[in-house]
């Protein structure tokens, strides 16, 4: 990983898009700070566009797309996009592969985590998610360690379901997607970006935004991504010397400086 730099961001020309994960990316501490928050209306005002890619619900990424300066949301890790559309009424653009049932499939494996790892509990934002299920391990307290998580996702594999960790839960579903799956057709089918490798930039900061790492090869970690890479086969080109959302905000006045925006 190389650090991020201005020289760095003076190569992204073509820069358009800013896609992020939102928890321990633009948060810190469980909160939004002021900093990202300033760093996002930075963005906007300088011509980019700004998707949130994350394993919130989808009753979380509504909130997000009314109240934050941004274009779309990429919800629970892939399974559907909202946005607006031409009459500017907010619309839910499903992933083709996300489950027709997804509540019926999950509780089996709800029920088995829960029975084999006793102190995991479900997140509790679990109320306000459509397509999967979220194990909370970091969040609240008492916190678990990474182990716990990992072997938490493997139970879920073992049952059949798609399973990732992030910083704070362990996401399971049914459906093979992935957040690169979803952005990729949000930015081909709705934006028409005709090169997407060129004109977006992915910010992360654990193994759940791999996908990502991969699929774009501008992609930056925060700071605080280091205790995961070990762990990670596809890590980020780029790293910040700032953690959760006073890295975003780093990033922010980089690119801006570098395209005299700022």
């Amino acid at each position: 990983m190389q650090r991020f730099c201005e020289k760095e961001a003076r190569k992204l020309n073509k820069l358009k898009y800013i896609l992020f994960d939102v928890d321990d990316t633009v948060t810190n501490g469980g909160k939004l700070t002021g900093e990202a928050y300033a760093a996002m209306w930075k963005l906007k005002e300088c011509g980019f566009k700004l998707i949130p890619v994350t394993g919130r619900p989808a009753g979380w990424c509504d909130m997000m797309l009314r109240q934050w300066p941004v274009q779309a949301v990429i919800c629970e890790n892939g399974a559907f996009a909202y946005d607006y559309d031409e009459h500017n009424a907010v619309r839910m653009i499903r992933h083709p592969l996300a489950a027709a049932e997804p509540k019926k499939l999950l509780e089996p494996v709800k029920a088995a985590v829960l029975k084999a790892f006793p102190k995991v509990r479900m997140a509790h934002d679990q109320f306000a998610r459509i397509y999967d299920a979220a194990f909370d391990f970091a969040e609240d307290e008492p916190k678990l360690p990474l182990e716990t998580a990992y072997a938490v996702a493997k139970l879920c594999r073992d049952m059949g379901a798609e399973a990732k960790v992030s910083s704070i839960h362990v996401n399971a579903w049914f459906g093979t997607y992935s957040k690169a799956d979803m952005a990729a057709i949000y930015l081909k089918d709705y934006c028409h970006a005709d090169d997407a490798e060129s004109e977006a930039m992915f910010f992360g900061d654990s193994p759940n935004d791999e996908p990502m790492f991969a699929a774009f090869p501008l992609s930056c970690g925060v700071a605080n991504i280091a205790p995961f890479a070990d762990r990670m086969a596809h890590l980020p080109a780029y790293i910040l010397d700032g953690e959760g959302g006073y890295g975003f905000a780093e990033a922010a006045d980089i690119i801006c400086k570098s395209t005299q925006c700022g």
